[in-house]
This record gives structure tokens, C-alpha cells and sequence, in this order.
């Protein structure tokens, strides 16, 4: 478990440094997969999926 959590941390890092200096890429995409793949292993997928259909549900009432 630490060393998943640790992935996610490295892998968030390098996500953010890339979108800031706009090095986007094969490279970027590939860091945005893996950051996601251990992202969902870890305790915090349940409370992202919860607000992910909470948006959805708000913004399907918003346009009827």
C-alpha cells in the first residue's frame, strides 16, 4: 500500500510539471494513465467516483 501511494504522489508530480511547462505528448499521456491506474487503487477511488456522478447528476438537471 505505501508503495502505491507513493506511485500516485510521483506520478501527480510529474503529471503537474508537465501540464505547466505545456510539454504535452506521448509521454504525458502515458504519465496521465498511470497516474489514474494507481490513483484507483487507493482509498480515494470511492470519493472520486462519488463526486464524478455528483457533477454528472448536477449538470444533467441543469440542461433538461
Amino acid at each position: 500500500m505505501a508503495l502505491t501511494i507513493s506511485l500516485v504522489v510521483l506520478f501527480g508530480i510529474a503529471l503537474a510539471a508537465l501540464l505547466r511547462f505545456k510539454a504535452l505528448g506521448y509521454g504525458s499521456a502515458l504519465i496521465a494513465v498511470m497516474f489514474g491506474f494507481f490513483l484507483a487503487s487507493t482509498g480515494l477511488a470511492g470519493p472520486i467516483n462519488n463526486l464524478v456522478s455528483g457533477l454528472a447528476d448536477a449538470v444533467s438537471k441543469l440542461n433538461p
